[in-house]
């Protein structure tokens, strides 16, 4: 069930002279990313056959995604009208595809794919937040705020179904632990780069995974705040089973948040060179 639709967004609140040119880039393409849902629906539905409660939550999560992307894609038509959001989804779908036919998840449990699970929604729930502290732009801020609530609310539907699972496949902290920083590595993989590559640059120009991810990362990256990624570490902590909030949390929050502005720099000096 939906927490909200896009019809009772206030369209008319959109102010171009508020929108912050480097974000469009990032919502055109979270926009197909997010409408892209319906596969990882389809994907989890084989995962979890025989479990008709996570099916029927699956489904609904998937329906909530393509919402997102929706209105990520008309507000990017306010801010770009030259720009076709239905079109770039086709062209996304063309170039990156999801393999939804399996027999099982490829995080080697049904336990691991709801970690992977809970690690997307926290990077999603931290990423919305921080666009929606970024942007003076109130349109965009009201929809960054929904879709935030809603992936916090999809970090715990995968949490809990996560906690059911653990009852029955025991994984240890530690092979939580590395299921949920694969995972975390993998926010740099083919997704984002090929969502960039297909919603910002000329139909013709050659996709280059590295000049794509750069150009997605430096300006994502310069949204984080201290305070978005102490969120995201703490969501991290209690996923793979330690304690959130603690002192080691705190460390960890600062060391991400260092590592992450060294990224940062190092694509921006990737997309100078």
């Amino acid at each position: 069930m939906k927490h909200w639709r896009i019809e009772q967004m206030d369209w008319d609140s959109f102010d171009p002279a508020h929108v912050d040119p480097d974000i469009i880039p990032l919502v055109k393409a979270a926009s197909v990313v997010e409408r892209n849902g319906l596969d990882y629906a389809e994907y989890l539905r084989h995962v979890f056959v025989g479990d008709p409660d996570f099916s029927k939550a699956a489904e609904n999560w998937a329906v909530e995604e393509v919402q997102h992307g929706d209105a990520l894609g008309r507000w990017a038509m306010l801010a770009d009208p030259g720009w076709n959001y239905e079109d770039a989804f086709s062209r996304y779908r063309s170039t990156y595809k999801i393999e939804a036919d399996v027999d099982a998840s490829i995080r080697g449990s049904r336990t691991g794919e709801l970690i992977a699970r809970c690690m997307v929604e926290t990077g999603t729930s931290s990423f919305y937040t921080a666009l929606a502290d970024a942007t003076e732009e109130p349109l965009l801020k009201a929809i960054c705020k929904q879709i935030a609530a809603d992936e916090y609310r999809h970090f715990k539907l995968f949490y809990d179904h996560m906690h059911r699972y653990l009852a029955r496949e025991k994984l240890s902290v530690w092979a939580r632990t590395r299921i949920a920083l694969g995972r975390v590595t993998e926010s740099e993989d083919d997704e984002l780069a090929s969502a960039y590559h297909t919603t910002n640059e000329p139909l013709g120009m050659p996709y280059d995974h590295k000049r794509c991810i750069a150009a997605y990362m430096s300006k994502a990256m310069g949204y984080y705040q201290p305070r978005h990624i102490d969120r995201v570490t703490a969501m991290i902590f209690k996923t793979i089973g330690f304690t959130p909030h603690s002192g080691l949390q705190k460390l960890t929050s600062k060391g991400v948040y260092r590592l992450i502005q060294w990224r940062r720099r190092s694509f921006v000096k990737h997309m100078a060179a």
